[in-house]
């Protein structure tokens, strides 16, 4: 998420992150973390991306999104808010420790089980589910240890009752999603998936998985065939794919918000990972 942003922190002997998300969206990046996430938006509209799946948001769009599951909300540019945020959300974030696989097997948890797993391809709350889960989310940031828990188990029943629930995310991209079992490489992957769009430095990635500069070089490229900044672009190009399928996104719009800035490169980058210019791919899928 952005750097300026107001959030409610729980305290720490609690099991969960639950905050209210402000600010603008410009600098809103398509990330993924291990962590569980609901979401639901107060205040703004735009794109929502949730792995292969784009769909527009605005104010009452509630999602549930899995672990390592990537994703971004893409402000409309030329959207008027009657404040000077793009996006306003209540947010809940919590690991597998709190739903650990001995709790979703009791059978009173059969349908909190369900909801977790629909949320790997990551699920749209809609109907009355999304006014019974909304009302609880609205909640649950001003409630404290056991009430609060109690309120979460019950949110996530109702998720998993629900026979409304829109999944996100397509099988196949599940299947086609990154897999590597080194965990060096898996940490390299996460680090550019979180700051595709700065300036990255290569002495502060070769520290996140403790080897030199030119080791950290040398061992990318010989498990990935391709350069640490090659594959960054190709991270940049996925996410660009995407945004092409919205017709309203201009072709800059669509090389900044891909983490490009500069035109002339993204073109090149692009037509050199997928064979033609971004505009034709565009008429073409």
């Amino acid at each position: 998420m952005p750097a300026s942003f107001e959030k409610i922190w729980v305290k720490d002997n609690e099991s969960f992150i639950i905050g209210i998300f402000q600010d603008n969206m410009e600098k809103s990046t398509w990330h993924y973390h291990n962590n569980f996430e609901i979401s639901f938006i107060l205040e703004g509209s735009g794109k929502r991306i949730v792995a292969d799946s784009i769909e527009e948001f605005q104010p009452g769009d509630l999602v549930f999104i899995g672990r390592n599951l990537p994703h971004v909300w893409i402000a409309d540019k030329e959207m008027k808010s009657p404040t000077s945020r793009s996006l306003e959300m209540v947010y809940l974030q919590f690991t597998s420790d709190v739903l650990t696989p001995s709790l979703l097997m009791l059978p009173e948890f059969k349908y909190i089980a369900k909801a977790v797993a629909l949320s790997e391809r990551g699920i749209q709350i809609v109907g009355q589910t999304l006014n019974e889960v909304s009302e609880l989310m609205l909640q649950l940031p001003y409630l404290k240890n056991f009430d609060r828990m109690l309120h979460f188990f019950r949110l996530m029943d109702i998720i998993g009752r629900s026979g409304t629930n829109i999944q996100l995310a397509s099988k196949e991209y599940l299947k086609m999603r990154f897999t590597n079992g080194n965990k060096r490489i898996a940490i390299i992957h996460e680090y550019l998936m979180n700051n595709y769009r700065e300036q990255i430095d290569l002495k502060r990635l070769a520290g996140l998985v403790n080897m030199a500069e030119g080791s950290l070089c040398r061992f990318f490229r010989m498990n990935m065939g391709m350069t640490v900044f090659e594959y960054l672009n190709q991270l940049k190009v996925e996410l660009a794919c995407k945004l092409l399928m919205d017709k309203d996104l201009s072709i800059f719009e669509v090389c900044l918000d891909s983490g490009f800035n500069n035109l002339s490169h993204f073109n090149k980058q692009f037509k050199k990972i997928n064979g033609l210019p971004p505009s034709e791919y565009r008429n073409r899928f």
